[in-house]
C-alpha cells in the first residue's frame, strides 16, 4: 500500500484521466472487494491520505438511540433486503469506547486488505480494471458528444456482410450504415472517409461507437462551414437546409451585414465553393435560398427557380408539427415548382416546414405534382414526413 500514491498518479497519466477520477475508482474497487469478501451487508469505506501515501479500507458503524428499529434486523433497505443490525452501535455502548462520540456519528474499524487472501488481490484487480475502463468510455463519450453535428473523418477498416463500414476514428470506431450512405457510394478497406457525427453510443460488445452520416443535412452545413469563411467567422448563417441525399439540396442562408451577398459568398467566384462541396456529395446539386422571417416570402424563395404569384399560410408550423401553404402560380411555372420527380417542391417543403398546395391561377384544383395512369390530373400532398425521417 506504501506505493499507492504513485499507482494512481501513473494511471491518471497514462489513460489522460483525472487523479481524483482514479482515485474514487481505486476507492469504490476496495469496497467492493471487501463486501465480496467479509459482508455484503456491512457498510465499508476507504480514504486516500496522500501526504502519508497510505489507503485507509475501513468497516463504518453508525451511532443510534437504544430504541433505533434498525437494530432490530427487521428493517428493509429500498432494495427490500434486511438491513444488518451490525451496521449500528447505541450510544451507551459507543460512549464506553469514546465519550465524545454523539448520535449520528460513525466508528471506524480498520480493515487489513493484506490479510483478505490471494483471491482478494484477483477481486481488486477486476474491479480496478473495470471502472476504468468505465472511465474511459465516458470520457470518450462527452469527448465525440461534442462533436456531434461536426465533419470528422477516418480509415475504413472493414465493411460486414450489411454494407456497413467501420471507420477507424482516433482511439474509437466509427459506423456508417447503409442507410446513412449516399445512394451508389461504396467504400473498401483502406480508403478515407469523411462524415458527420450523428450520434454517440456505447455498445455492450463492441464498447463506444460513433454513429456516422453522410445523408444527414448537416453534414452538408458542415462542408459549406469549412469551405466558406464567411460561414465560419458567423457573418452568414445557415437558418435551415434540406437534402435528398445525391440528387439535390436546398440551403437557406442569412445576414446582417449588408455588405455581404450571402447568396452569391457561398457559391463563390464561377462556383468554387459550391461545386467543391458538392464534389464531395457525389455532385449533389446545392440550391442557395435567401431566408426570410416572412414565411410566405421564404416560402416563395424556397420553390425558386419558379415565379410565385401569391402564397397564403393556411396553417401556421408550430410545435414540432409542419403547417399548410396555398401557393397560387400561373401554368408555366408548375412543372418549374415541382420539379423533376417532385424533387424540388419536397426540398422546398423540408426547408420551410409547411405542406405545400399549388393552385393553377386558371382555376385549377390544389395541386403539388400532376400524372396518372389515366392521363387526367391527380391531386396529391407533399407528405415529406417519412423522407425526412431517412435523413436526420
Amino acid at each position: 500500500m506504501d506505493k499507492i500514491i504513485d499507482i494512481i498518479d501513473s494511471i491518471a497519466y497514462e489513460k489522460g484521466l483525472k487523479t481524483e477520477d482514479v482515485e474514487q475508482a481505486l476507492k469504490e474497487s476496495f469496497i467492493n472487494t471487501a463486501k465480496k469478501m467479509v459482508d455484503e451487508t456491512l457498510t465499508f469505506d476507504a480514504t486516500i491520505d496522500r501526504v502519508n501515501k497510505k489507503l485507509q479500507l475501513f468497516q463504518k458503524i453508525e451511532i443510534v438511540n437504544e430504541d433505533d428499529e434498525r437494530l432490530s434486523g427487521t428493517v428493509l433497505d429500498k432494495y427490500e433486503r434486511p438491513i444488518n443490525p451490525e451496521n449500528f452501535i447505541t450510544l451507551e455502548e459507543a460512549k464506553e469506547i469514546d465519550s465524545d462520540l454523539e448520535i449520528g456519528d460513525f466508528m471506524h474499524y480498520d480493515l487489513e486488505f493484506e490479510n483478505m487472501g490471494r483471491n482478494a488481490a484477483t477481486i481488486l484487480h477486476n474491479n480496478l480494471e473495470y471502472k476504468i475502463q468505465r472511465l474511459l468510455e465516458e470520457n470518450l463519450l462527452n469527448k465525440y458528444k461534442n462533436k456531434v453535428g461536426k465533419t470528422i473523418s477516418g480509415v475504413v477498416t472493414r465493411v460486414d456482410r450489411s454494407d456497413n463500414t467501420y471507420i477507424e476514428i482516433g482511439e474509437v470506431k466509427g459506423l456508417l450504415s447503409r442507410k446513412s450512405r449516399i445512394k451508389g457510394e461504396s467504400f473498401k478497406t483502406g480508403d478515407t472517409v469523411k462524415a458527420v457525427v450523428k450520434a454517440v453510443n456505447i455498445d455492450k460488445a463492441q464498447g463506444l461507437i460513433i454513429e456516422i452520416s453522410r445523408t444527414s443535412p448537416k453534414f452538408l452545413e458542415s462542408l459549406l462551414t469549412s469551405e466558406v469563411p464567411e460561414l465560419k467567422d458567423e457573418k452568414i448563417t445557415i437558418e435551415g437546409s434540406a437534402r435528398i441525399p445525391g440528387t439535390r439540396a436546398k440551403i437557406a442562408l442569412s445576414t446582417i451585414d449588408p455588405q455581404i451577398d450571402p447568396i452569391g459568398s457561398v457559391v463563390g467566384v464561377k462556383g468554387v465553393r459550391i461545386n467543391a462541396v458538392s464534389k464531395q456529395l457525389n455532385g449533389e446539386n446545392i440550391d442557395c435560398v435567401e431566408y426570410s422571417p416572412i414565411i410566405e416570402k421564404f416560402i416563395a424563395r424556397a420553390l425558386s427557380p419558379a415565379i410565385i404569384s401569391k402564397v397564403t399560410i393556411k396553417k401556421a408550423a408550430e410545435n414540432g408539427e409542419k403547417g399548410i401553404a396555398v401557393v397560387e402560380i400561373p401554368s408555366d411555372q408548375k412543372s418549374k415548382a415541382i420539379g423533376r420527380a417532385g424533387l424540388n417542391i419536397r426540398l422546398a417543403s423540408m426547408l420551410t416546414k409547411h405542406d405545400i398546395e399549388l393552385i393553377e391561377l386558371e382555376g385549377a384544383a390544389p395541386i403539388t405534382e400532376t400524372g396518372s395512369d389515366n392521363g387526367q390530373e391527380e391531386t396529391k400532398t407533399t407528405d415529406t414526413a417519412s423522407l425526412e425521417a431517412l435523413f436526420k
